[in-house]
């Protein structure tokens, strides 16, 4: 919806502009925005995904997929990073390949369900090297599991995954104390989610709720 992203953009100026109004949320960023010098960028760049999501977008090839999630997730990494103290842009960016992981094993999950709302995220690209396309995805509903293609497909999206969280493993070793060992739970607690959709032989079409329950 073009006019709640327009109210969107308007509230985060006005967070930064020190007027939030009355909105309790708003009032709570700005505390957070003065506290923690948070920049405006990562704020913006969490809006233009929401944006991508509400246009309904679809992605291409892995690179386009990985500029939405830096946009929903990436941003979410850095801007937690911040909050922490960090100021390494090592670490930073760590912290934004650990949220590209962590949303890139939400897309890999949440496949059915996303289905049933219309969107398929997976990279049409990847999906043509195992003989698949998003239309697939769409349409054929369960059954898509047992396509000779689908195991496959799934596997090669786990890989990137799990590369991601090993990409991220040198930025959580230089945190400091418990920010370390927050950011090692919510990796390891995410990867997890990858077993669990391989212990379903890939099946995250008609299984979704028990690997759901192992998330939780």
């Amino acid at each position: 919806d073009p006019d709640a992203m327009r109210k969107l953009q308007q509230r985060l100026d006005n967070v930064y502009a020190g007027c939030p109004g009355d909105i309790l949320e708003d009032q709570a960023l700005m505390m957070v925005v003065r506290t923690h010098h948070l920049p405006r960028a990562l704020l913006d760049a969490l809006l233009e995904g929401f944006s991508w999501d509400a246009a309904g977008r679809r992605y291409e090839t892995i690179d386009d997929l990985h500029g939405y999630c830096a946009r929903v997730a990436g941003s979410v990494g850095a801007m937690m990073g911040v909050m922490m103290g960090v100021t390494d842009t090592r670490v930073l960016a760590r912290a934004c390949e650990l949220g590209n992981a962590m949303q890139l094993t939400n897309i890999l999950r949440d496949v059915g369900e996303d289905a049933q709302r219309g969107r398929c995220y997976l990279p049409a690209e990847d999906m043509a090297r195992f003989g698949l396309t998003p239309q697939d995805v769409l349409t054929r509903g369960p059954e898509l599991a047992r396509d000779a293609g689908w195991a496959p497909l799934m596997a090669y999206e786990v890989s990137r995954a799990r590369a991601l969280y090993a990409a991220a493993v040198p930025g959580i070793a230089l945190l400091d104390g418990d920010a370390q060992r927050c950011a090692a739970a919510c990796a390891n607690g995410y990867a997890g989610i990858l077993t669990a959709i391989e212990a379903q032989q890939y099946d995250t079409l008609s299984t979704r709720a028990r690997i759901g329950r192992l998330a939780r």
